[in-house]
């Protein structure tokens, strides 16, 4: 009898401890998709609103680390765990982990602080610790960059918020910065109208501020003319260059000779 009694006692323990399992599952299921269409939800709603897409992602991600967290509790209780001592337990793991991880804590921070003071958003063309790219998103612990070379870049936000920024984006124009190296004998008055006129019909550069054309050095070649139009950073290549072209072009429309450097050769009798 005793052997029939614990194994009716096993059966039952195993019968309810695995409707439990499979009631955890459910709703950890459940649970997950809950939190997806919350997230979307969420998401949407601040679309509509016209709020920044980079806060959209970053408070989507902070939502969903939470309510996985509340669903692990919630779950945890079912089962019978005490939950304040696993909060507590929590607490403790979370303090020992962030000393441990301090960095990943700072990159969260920074994270937090970027979309308060929005140095930059989604789009933009930047240059954050020394890489250059597009922000494609902002994530709770690093940002996301597409370099020109076309190459997914994932920098620390603690990175980022520590060194310098550089957005080439904020300002409705850049300025394209090239020199013409010319000859000793050409007119460098002559040169810089030639070049402005030249540099002032090439597509997308911007009439407001008026590209510069100035005599910047003199050296041993010749002349040195700086040749800087503005554009909006999407047409920077493009300027950049098609006022090569300009340049070359109005060398060899003005006949202008080619710049070389002056040798003195001095012969000395033996």
């Amino acid at each position: 009898m005793e052997i029939e009694s614990i194994m009716t006692l096993v059966k039952t323990t195993a019968t309810a401890l695995g409707l439990k399992i499979l009631a955890a599952l459910a709703f950890w299921i459940i649970g997950r998709w809950l939190i997806g269409r919350i997230t979307m939800a969420m998401q949407a709603a601040m679309k509509r609103t016209a709020v920044d897409a980079m806060l959209v992602k970053y408070l989507g991600s902070v939502v969903g680390v939470v309510l996985n967290i509340a669903l692990v509790i919630g779950i945890l209780g079912y089962f019978g765990i005490e939950t304040t001592s696993f909060a507590a337990l929590l607490a403790g793991a979370g303090v020992a982990i962030g000393a441990a991880w301090s960095g990943m804590l700072g990159n969260f921070a920074a994270g937090a602080f970027m979309l308060v003071l929005r140095p930059f958003k989604i789009g933009d063309l930047v240059t954050v610790a020394g890489i250059t790219g597009v922000v494609h998103e902002l994530g709770l612990f690093g940002t996301t960059l597409i370099t020109s070379d076309n190459v997914l870049t994932v920098v620390g936000n603690g990175k980022i918020f520590a060194d310098v920024i550089q957005n080439y984006s904020a300002l409705p124009v850049r300025r394209v910065e090239r020199t013409a190296q010319l000859a000793g004998g050409v007119d460098p008055r002559d040169a810089v109208n030639r070049l402005r006129a030249a540099v002032a019909r090439i597509p997308n550069v911007a009439a407001t501020p008026a590209p510069e054309v100035n005599l910047l050095d003199m050296n041993l070649v010749g002349p040195v003319i700086a040749v800087r139009p503005y554009t909006h950073t999407d047409h920077y290549w493009q300027v950049y260059f098609d006022t090569n072209e300009a340049i070359v072009q109005v060398c060899r429309e003005a006949g202008w000779p080619a710049p070389t450097p002056t040798q003195i050769v001095r012969a000395q009798s033996g």
